[in-house]
C-alpha cells in the first residue's frame, strides 16, 4: 500500500493559520488536545475530534476542578465527617449553579440523573396515568422511546419551523380525550444541527393545555438555555455533551409531577423515614425535594463537573462562543458545498440557524467506509450510522420504512456500496480551526482520489484491512 502523506494533512496547519484571522478568539482548552494518533499510511497526526455531538471532550477547566476536589471526596448527605460535609455542600452548590445556568424559575427542581436518556425516562415514569405524549419522529431515541406506558402520538417530520408549530397545534387541538398532555421536543437536532422553534412550540403547547419538555442535549453546549425565557416546563441534558463526561445528567423544571409520583428508584436517599408496621410490612415517607428521585449515593464528581462546565461556558460568554462556532460552521458548509458528490442533510433548508452538527452522504461511497478512511488516513474522528435517530435519517435519505439500515457497516459493505446511513461531523467550543480545515481538505481529497487503503467489515465496523 502507498504510504505517501496526504496533502490535506500536510497543509492543514498552514491553511488554518491563514483562516484564524476570521475569528476573534480561539478554542477553549480541552483535555486530549495534544493527543496524536497513528495513520495507516504511516506517521502520526494530532487527533481531530469531530464527534462532539456524541460526546464532547472534557474542558481543561472541568478536569482541573475535578482533580482539585478529588482528594476531598466524601459521601454526600448524612455524613458527619468533614469531607462528607464538604462534599454535600459542593453537591448542593452545584445544584444552584445548574439552576442559574438554566435560568430556572423559583420552585423548579433540579434532579441529577445519569444522562439525557435517564432524565427523560424519569419524566416518563412521573407523567399522570392518563397523559398523552406528542413527539416528532425527528427526535433522538432518548426522546422518542421512553413513553412506553403513555398514549403516544408520533408527528411527521416538518419541513419548516412554522410547519412544526402548526403540526403540533393541530395534533393537540384534535386530541381525545382533552386531558393531560406532554410535548417532547429537541432544541437542536443531533442529525442536522438545526435549531427548533422551542419558544413557539412551548406557546402552542400551553395554549392547548399541554406541557413541554426540552431535550437540550445538543443545545445547551452551544447556546444559552433559559427555562423561564423559553417557557418550557422541563429541560434535560447530559454532562458528557457539555464538556463534563463524568456520568451525570440533569432534569430541571416543574416540581408538581415529580412530587406526586412514586420515586424513580426506591432506596436510600429518596426516603425520609421507613418504619415497620404491626402487620410486618413497612411504611415509607418519601422526600418531596429532588432527593425523591435521586436514590443511592450521588455521583458528586459528575455533578460537580457539570457545574464547573456551566461556569466555564458562562464566563467564556455565549455570544463569543456562538460567533466562533458559526465561523466553523461556515467553513465546513462552504467546503462541502464545493464537492458536488456531497449532499448535506437538512429539514429546514440551507439558511436555517444551526449548531455545529452537520450530517451528509457522499455519492459513490458507503458512509462507514468514508468515515473509516477519515480516521485511518487523516486522524479525523467523525460518526457514521443513523445517530440514534433512525426515523429522521430514513426520512432525510428518502428511504422506505422497510429498507434495511444499520448503525455501522452493513453486511457485506463493499467500498462504493450505497448504505442507508450517513456521516456526521460535529464540533464546538474546544475545536481548533485546523481540525475543520483538515476535515474539509480530507473530504475533497477522498472524493477526488479515493482511499489509499483497502478496508473490510469486522464486527459491523468498516476497518483498515491490515492483512
Amino acid at each position: 500500500m502507498s504510504a505517501r502523506p496526504h496533502a490535506a494533512t500536510e497543509t492543514a496547519t498552514a491553511t488554518a493559520a491563514d483562516s484564524a484571522d476570521a475569528c476573534c478568539t480561539g478554542p477553549l482548552p480541552v483535555l486530549g488536545r495534544d493527543v496524536t494518533v497513528p495513520l495507516v499510511t504511516g506517521g502520526e497526526v494530532s487527533y481531530a475530534a469531530l464527534d462532539y455531538a456524541a460526546s464532547a471532550p472534557a474542558l481543561q477547566r472541568v478536569w482541573d476542578d475535578v482533580a482539585a476536589y478529588a482528594p476531598y471526596y466524601g459521601s454526600v448527605h448524612r455524613g458527619a465527617g468533614y469531607l462528607s460535609q464538604l462534599s454535600t455542600d459542593l453537591f448542593e452548590q452545584s445544584r444552584a449553579t445548574v439552576a442559574e445556568f438554566l435560568g430556572c424559575r423559583e420552585g423548579d427542581q433540579i434532579v441529577f440523573t445519569r444522562s439525557t436518556t435517564d432524565s427523560l425516562n424519569l419524566l416518563a415514569q412521573v407523567v399522570p396515568a392518563d397523559c398523552q405524549v406528542f413527539v416528532f419522529e425527528t427526535e433522538h431515541h432518548a426522546s422518542l422511546l421512553p413513553w412506553r406506558d403513555a398514549q403516544v402520538t408520533y408527528l411527521n417530520a416538518p419541513r419548516t419551523p412554522a410547519q412544526a408549530v402548526d403540526t403540533l397545534e393541530r395534533a393537540l387541538a384534535d386530541r381525545d380525550p382533552h386531558g393531560p398532555a406532554l410535548v417532547c421536543v429537541t432544541g437542536a437536532s443531533n442529525v442536522t444541527g438545526e435549531l427548533w422553534p422551542v419558544r413557539e412550540l412551548a406557546a402552542a403547547a400551553h395554549a392547548h393545555g399541554a406541557r413541554i419538555v426540552l431535550d437540550a442535549a445538543q443545545l445547551a453546549p452551544h447556546h444559552p438555555v433559559s427555562v423561564e425565557e423559553l417557557d418550557v416546563d422541563w429541560v434535560a441534558f447530559s454532562g458528557h455533551k457539555l464538556y463534563a463526561p463524568f456520568g451525570s445528567g440533569v432534569l430541571a423544571g416543574r416540581a408538581d409531577w415529580l412530587q406526586a409520583a412514586e420515586p424513580y428508584l426506591a432506596g436510600g436517599g429518596a426516603s425520609r423515614t421507613v418504619a415497620r408496621r404491626a402487620d410486618g410490612g413497612v411504611d415509607v415517607e418519601w422526600h418531596t425535594t429532588a432527593a425523591r428521585h435521586e436514590a443511592g449515593s450521588p455521583n458528586v464528581i459528575g455533578v460537580y463537573s457539570i457545574a464547573s462546565a456551566c461556569k466555564a461556558l458562562t464566563e467564556a460568554g455565549f455570544d463569543t462562543l456562538v460567533a466562533r462556532e458559526q465561523h466553523l460552521i461556515d467553513t465546513v458548509r462552504a467546503g462541502l458545498a464545493e464537492v458536488p458528490e456531497v449532499r448535506v442533510l437538512s429539514l429546514f433548508g440551507d439558511d436555517a440557524p444551526r449548531v455545529g452538527v452537520i450530517s451528509f452522504v457522499v455519492d459513490g461511497w458507503n458512509s462507514s467506509h468514508f468515515a473509516a478512511a477519515l480516521s485511518a488516513e487523516y486522524g479525523i474522528g467523525v460518526r457514521d450510522g443513523l445517530f440514534c435517530a433512525h426515523p429522521l435519517v430514513r426520512t432525510l435519505l428518502g428511504s422506505d420504512a422497510q429498507d434495511p439500515g444499520e448503525c455501522g457497516a452493513p453486511e457485506p459493505a463493499a467500498p462504493g456500496e450505497r448504505s442507508l446511513n450517513a456521516i456526521r461531523v460535529s464540533f464546538g467550543a474546544g475545536t481548533p480551526d485546523e481540525h475543520v480545515e483538515r476535515f474539509v481538505g480530507a473530504v475533497k481529497e477522498l472524493v477526488r482520489d479515493g482511499a489509499q487503503w483497502k478496508y473490510r467489515t469486522e464486527d459491523g465496523r468498516c476497518v483498515p484491512d491490515r492483512g
